[in-house]
């Protein structure tokens, strides 16, 4: 991710830093934050928008397909995903609407870090650097976080970080989380819900409670399915509910990619709408770390080959995983979804690279390294004979 397109994922969520007002960074214990101001409305060109929008959607549909190869029902936020694996990058080298995006960064206690990844924490993210004792206390530490994110999702989002995954080693956990409750412009009315059947992949069916509501909405019938964007009150959201034909959901999602969802979406017009919605809640916990390998995202996860020397002037730091629950539920007044995603990176201890373990017999061979010259060669069999 280029400095270019950090900048454009901040302006995205402008109206959401606008809509929360200042973090609320724990007054209990010591920050380290730069004095540089956050840069809420950063000046992004139309057409890096549009590129960054066009690779975050590329991205999260990459990501979709994985999750999904689990099978059952799937929610996940690609934005506090993306927010979250920002900062980290940062170190390499108006109506009844509530949208919440906030960022913190928790660190050890003893570790320095350099002035000028402090300054991006800050500019880009409204972040400063929360003092831990992961070395001495890291399970306090691992509750310490924990209990931000519930409070900042509305106790939605509960123990994001599972036991082991902080420990002595950990230098540094970069959390996002993002919290939502929206109206429908057009609400559902309750009395028009009901008890009706719901059709499963395998043609069986399930009773589910359906909402219904009549209103004028972007949609479009395309070719295999059918999609409407149900506004919420501030039009800024949207739900796109995206319907393929009967019997061709399993066709439908395998060929979803950035391009077709561009194109649905580009289809939209304003049209009278019914529709029929279940009402239903959503939640979902992820490790990510082997998805985000899968994806391409390789030497950040090695210990040797990460380097994040502009976090601490070293390349001693390494991603050890990427941590990530979401939740919704839609009904008929609106939707309230919250999700949380944190990046924890640790330090290797001790400089990797090739094993070279002279555990069993070996030749060695002295040699002058200006001629190729060998002074001596020999092997050892048993160390403990002479």
């Amino acid at each position: 991710m280029t400095r270019t397109s950090t900048l454009a994922l901040a302006s995205l969520f402008s109206f959401a830093i606008a809509a929360c007002g200042s973090n609320n960074e724990p007054p209990t214990f010591p920050v380290a934050k730069s004095s540089a101001t956050r840069v809420a409305d950063p000046q992004v060109s139309t057409a890096d928008g549009a590129t960054f929008a066009g690779d975050n959607a590329a991205f999260a549909l990459d990501a979709y397909r994985q999750m999904a190869s689990s099978g059952g029902n799937l929610v996940f936020s690609p934005a506090s995903i993306s927010i979250a694996l920002a900062m980290t990058y940062a170190g390499a080298d108006g109506g009844p609407m509530r949208v919440d995006v906030v960022n913190a960064a928790w660190a050890e206690r003893t570790y320095a870090f350099q002035a000028a990844y402090l300054d991006t924490l800050a500019t880009s993210y409204g972040a400063g650097i929360n003092l831990l004792d992961f070395a001495g206390a890291a399970e306090s530490s691992r509750q310490t976080i924990n209990a931000w994110v519930a409070g900042e999702t509305e106790n939605k989002i509960q123990n994001l970080l599972p036991e082991g995954s902080v420990d002595a080693s950990t230098r540094l956990v970069l959390t996002n989380a993002v919290y939502l409750n929206a109206a429908w412009k057009t609400p559902f009315d309750p009395t028009d819900s009901y008890d009706g059947f719901f059709t499963l992949l395998d043609n069986s069916t399930v009773t589910a409670h359906l909402m219904n509501v009549a209103l004028t909405a972007p949609a479009v019938q395309g070719t295999g399915f059918v999609a409407a964007a149900i506004p919420y009150d501030d039009e800024r959201l949207s739900l796109l509910v995206v319907v393929p034909d009967a019997g061709t959901y399993p066709q439908f999602e395998a060929s979803l990619d950035a391009a077709k969802l561009e194109s649905i979406v580009a289809g939209l017009t304003n049209q009278a709408v019914v529709l029929w919605l279940p009402r239903f809640k959503v939640e979902t916990a992820q490790e990510l770390a082997a998805l985000l390998q899968g994806l391409g995202m390789t030497s950040a996860f090695s210990p040797g080959l990460a380097d994040f020397s502009g976090m601490d002037g070293t390349r001693d730091l390494y991603i050890s995983n990427v941590i990530h629950k979401a939740f919704i539920s839609v009904a008929e007044k609106g939707t309230e979804a919250a999700a949380a995603t944190a990046v924890v990176i640790k330090r290797s201890s001790a400089p990797m690279g090739l094993n070279v373990s002279a555990d069993r017999p070996f030749l060695y061979f002295l040699r002058d390294e200006p001629t190729g010259a060998i002074l001596f060669l020999g092997r050892v069999l048993d160390p403990t004979q002479s």
